[in-house]
């Protein structure tokens, strides 16, 4: 998308990023096998995300918004699978009618990008199994799995984990 900005969420816009991501992974049906969570509340709650981590956004030439992604490095709240001289991302989310558009490749690259920036080596994160078509966007970026950081945040759900040596 030539007229898609990737960038740093803005206060003002917090609450619209959280209610996006929540909206992305219901339309992902990741909350329709019954299992009783409280990721929703975690997954709205994009001002927190912003406050401890690196959230980003993705815009289109009007700046609405189209997804959002949220970096994490090791030992911060945010980090659930990054070790030492990794960075981590979580939560990466794409409005459903923006998608098939590039916007999940472009925020997985600024990913990338601000890895190198910061000067870490890899790049990990963990997902739902279930979300087979985003791991084909990750293994097409280079991403392999990385099957002894699988885990399981409460009973029934499985992640597992992929890097990227950069």
């Amino acid at each position: 998308m030539s007229d898609l900005t990737i960038r740093l969420a803005r206060p003002a816009e917090l609450d619209a990023v959280g209610a996006l991501t929540l909206r992305a992974y219901q339309a992902d049906g990741y909350f329709a096998n019954g299992v009783k969570t409280d990721y929703a509340a975690e997954l709205s709650d994009a001002r927190t995300r912003a406050d401890e981590g690196e959230l980003l956004v993705a815009v289109d030439a009007e700046d609405r918004l189209l997804g959002t992604v949220t970096m994490a490095r090791p030992g911060t709240r945010y980090a659930e699978v990054s070790r030492a001289g990794e960075l981590e991302f979580r939560m990466l989310a794409v409005d459903p009618d923006a998608r098939r558009r590039g916007v999940g490749l472009a925020l997985v690259q600024a990913v990338l990008d601000r890895a190198r920036e910061l000067g870490l080596p890899r790049v990990v994160l963990s997902s739902h199994e279930k979300m087979t078509p985003v791991h084909g966007l990750y293994q097409r970026l280079g991403f392999s799995r990385l099957p002894e950081r699988d885990w399981s945040p409460v009973p029934g759900v499985r992640l597992i984990a992929f890097e990227l040596d950069l």
